[in-house]
């Protein structure tokens, strides 16, 4: 039985995952392409398709998962949970379902009237990562003034954008790693100085957290059940109250070693997903149900 990481990218993050053994096995990249032609049934594939760089959808392969589903492989983050994670604008509605704290949001269309919602808010792409392309208005007047150079973005123009109740910034959020329904690992971004936003593409930092909050974890856990993913990073946000309110599903998630809570990240990682994965030895030896 093989087991693969399905990417279009070898980050540091998937080198490592592949790197990871758990008895005696280990993970590979594969590229949705090779992954038809080589994997089959009994066989296991990850997905870790990350949004496009252009903000305006998800990497080509989601077709793939699916494929490789049709034909008994187990898929790990099939399509449908990496489309949720990575739209927004299905992440708030999937996160308001599920009854989980999570920044109203709306979505603002081409050429349609501003929707009704109260400042200070954040405009962001549906599909959107590394901070890029979020902005923060205090009023609706501001918004509408930006709203022509907004709208001439591209990503813009396919899919209009977000625009979502700002959460007070406390300079800092939480991200919780799950992987198959565990924490598995915690860091605490802090924005850099003069930044609100706490991205580490734009000068923020990483903290390690060694024993994140137990409400934290709670929260996570549940928006981790609600997309049906087996390896994901939850963001949160602290609130006024003391609480805490998920901003983002992280479907293609990357992670390093100061993620540790229990030892090694990545065999932590490794180790909870290998007990995601149908014992396949056992089933083949099931006895049939009589009828």
């Amino acid at each position: 039985m093989r087991s693969a990481l399905i990417t279009r990218s070898a980050t540091p993050t998937n080198e490592a995952l592949a790197a990871s053994s758990v008895d005696g096995g280990s993970w590979e990249l594969l590229r949705p392409e090779e992954a038809l032609e080589e994997l089959g049934p009994g066989d296991t594939a990850l997905g870790r398709l990350d949004v496009l760089p252009t903000l305006d959808g998800v990497e080509d392969g989601l077709w793939a998962l699916g494929a490789l589903a049709a034909r008994g492989v187990t898929v790990l983050n099939e399509a449908s949970s990496l489309l949720a994670m990575h739209d927004k604008l299905l992440t708030a509605r999937l996160l308001r379902r599920a009854g989980i704290r999570h920044p109203r949001t709306l979505h603002l269309r081409h050429a349609r009237e501003l929707p009704a919602l109260a400042p200070p808010f954040v405009v962001k792409p549906r599909f959107g990562s590394w901070g890029h392309g979020v902005s923060r208005f205090k009023s609706r007047r501001s918004l509408e003034a930006s709203l022509a150079k907004l709208r001439a973005s591209p990503w813009f123009a396919w899919q209009g954008a977000l625009v979502q109740e700002l959460v007070p910034p406390r300079g800092y959020d939480l991200r919780i790693l799950i992987a198959a329904g565990q924490v598995v690992g915690a860091i605490r971004r802090v924005a850099a100085p003069g930044e609100w936003r706490t991205n580490i593409s734009l000068g923020g930092h990483r903290e390690p957290v060694p024993d994140p909050p137990e409400d934290a974890c709670t929260l996570a856990l549940a928006a981790a059940h609600a997309s049906g993913a087996s390896l994901l990073g939850v963001d949160l946000l602290p609130t006024p109250e003391r609480t805490w309110t998920v901003v983002e599903l992280n479907g293609a998630v990357e992670f390093t070693p100061e993620y540790s809570v229990f030892g090694d990240v990545y065999g932590a990682v490794a180790a909870a997903l290998a007990h995601a994965i149908p014992d396949q030895e056992a089933s083949s030896h099931a006895v049939p149900a009589q009828v």
